[in-house]
């Protein structure tokens, strides 16, 4: 069967987590990062961290915050293996739409194969969220897609613990961060190297 691979997208496919990113250009820096921090360990439900997050952030210029994201540098040998392989490759991210389109952009995401939380921009700075995609819609993409394919599962945080264990393959990926706990135990793979993460991905697809 074919391999479908899914992506969290903070310190997965980039090196550093974007809300904080965000937050610091606009002097809020310490305060989202211990909400970030806090989330990615584990220790507060996403959705009720994320909301808090993005309501501190709400009235950041929406384009300012789009193009600082597009610069956010990445994790190479996931990137490039991303880009090599579009019609395989899917991104999960709680992340806002309106934040990240110009950078999944440059990924070369297919339509369709980007989730992620939703929001309405009224103007340049206020920003509405109509949609949180969490963990649990991440772990329902995975059994989705794993209908019909293996499914491989690529994250570093608590929140995504439940994509790995729905996917045929979990991998935990600690190049940025230090994987938690319960990640480790969910997944069979455990990369610290994004080059050597994105050697296993091509071994899987025969390359």
């Amino acid at each position: 069967m074919e391999h479908k691979f899914i992506f969290d997208l903070d310190s997965t496919i980039t090196k550093k987590e974007i809300l904080p990113a965000i937050a610091e250009k606009f002097d809020l820096g310490e305060i989202v990062r211990k909400e970030t921090e806090a989330a990615m360990c584990g220790e507060v439900p996403f959705a009720e961290s994320f909301s808090r997050r993005v309501a501190l952030l709400a009235h950041c210029p929406v384009s300012e915050a789009s193009d600082l994201v597009a610069g956010i540098p990445l994790n190479e040998g996931i990137a490039a293996f991303i880009r090599k392989n579009p019609e395989s490759c899917y991104i999960a991210t709680g992340n806002l739409d309106v934040w990240i389109e110009k950078l999944v952009a440059a990924l070369g995401a297919l339509e369709g194969h980007v989730f992620c939380s939703k929001a309405v921009a009224k103007g340049d700075c206020t920003l509405e969220v109509s949609e949180v995609f969490g963990p649990e819609q991440k772990a329902e993409l995975v059994r989705r897609l794993g209908v019909r394919h293996n499914t491989v599962a690529i994250g570093d945080g608590a929140n995504d613990i439940e994509m790995c264990r729905a996917a045929d393959i979990g991998i935990a990926f600690g190049g940025v961060r230090e994987i938690p706990e319960g990640l480790r135990f969910a997944c069979g793979q455990i990369f610290s190297s994004d080059r050597e993460c994105a050697e296993f991905l091509n071994h899987l697809i025969g390359v």
